[in-house]
């Protein structure tokens, strides 16, 4: 582990992040884990897939 994540750590142990903060970090991730469990339900739609370059190439 990298000396600045000690240092990070050992602030926010002294001076913990407020409420509002903490808040808008777990609705931050809720709205990651959500999008994430959509496109693994439904799909990506047709526009956003990546194509074969080396199909392309062939034609």
């Amino acid at each position: 582990m990298n000396p600045i994540h000690f240092l990070r750590m050992s602030r926010w142990a002294r001076h913990p992040p407020s409420r509002r903060r903490v808040i808008l970090v777990l609705g931050v991730l809720a709205a990651c884990l959500i999008l994430f469990g959509l496109e693994r339900l439904f799909g990506l739609p047709e526009w956003m897939q990546i194509e074969n370059l080396r199909q392309l190439r062939t034609r």
